[in-house]
């Protein structure tokens, strides 16, 4: 069976009051976010600012211990199976099947999600266009590069055509060639009724493939916007002098 077809809806993303305690440290801290499909955008900040914990309850590895949250209009919580059939996801620690060639793992994969035969190869076609998959469709992925290991895991995640594409820190490890090709991509693939959020802590991917920006600290969302709007909003006039300065300005807050 084929995943189920969304009903109509701008927003893509639509975070509620979203928290996640773990005891008494507060990893999200009730953050409200609405994001709209055709788009590249962007989760900024630095380790344990709560992009990870955000993204694995968007994923539904995580349930949230306040708020909700809702991919593609469908409530993670109370929905779970459905938004996994609508979302797909990379972070630096995927793995691979090694005994397996990229087109048996793309195979395996689509099954999952109801595709014929026939209509796996026809993706597998497309995203070979799209990614230059070459021959790691034929080999083992024991054998592969770091790139073509990462190639494979975003064709994996992508088999579907997802509604949300979930990238955590995946250009993480990447060689310089790895890495561009992996940039290149992100930004090829924005469309309408789609989105892509990109995780990172890395300013200058931020800058060359988002739209539009959230920023993260301390498990708070500090600012979102384009980038004009957040140089704007902090008289920055590059983004990492706009993203100190808003976590100055939150250190400050916080400690009055």
């Amino acid at each position: 069976m084929n995943p189920p077809a969304l009903a109509p809806t701008d927003a893509l993303l639509d975070l509620r009051n979203l928290s996640k305690r773990y005891g008494t440290f507060t990893a999200l801290d009730g953050v409200t976010l609405s994001v709209e499909g055709g788009q590249v955008f962007g989760l900024l900040g630095p380790n344990g600012a709560g992009k990870t914990t955000l993204l694995r309850i968007l994923a539904t590895l995580l349930r949230p211990t306040g708020g909700t949250a809702a991919v593609a209009g469908l409530d993670v919580t109370r929905q779970p199976d459905a938004v996994r059939q609508h979302i797909g996801v990379v972070n630096g620690g995927m793995g691979l099947p090694a005994r397996l060639t990229g087109r048996e793992i793309l195979h395996s994969f689509a099954g999952f999600y109801g595709l014929s035969r026939e209509q796996a190869e026809q993706r597998i076609a497309e995203l070979d266009a799209a990614l230059d998959l070459g021959r790691t469709l034929d080999t083992r992925a024991g054998e592969y590069s770091t790139g073509m290991r990462q190639k494979v895991t975003i064709a994996r995640a992508v088999i579907q055509d997802p509604a949300v594409l979930i990238l955590d820190e995946a250009a993480s490890g990447l060689d310089i060639f790895a890495r561009r090709a992996l940039l290149d991509w992100v930004a090829a693939a924005r469309r309408p009724g789609r989105l892509t959020l990109y995780s990172t802590h890395v300013m200058s991917e931020v800058e060359e493939v988002c739209d539009r920006v959230a920023v993260l600290h301390g498990g708070r969302l500090l600012a979102e916007g384009t980038q004009l709007e957040l140089l704007a909003r902090t008289g920055a006039q590059t983004l990492e002098q706009a993203f100190f300065r808003l976590v100055e300005q939150d250190g400050a807050a916080h400690a009055s």
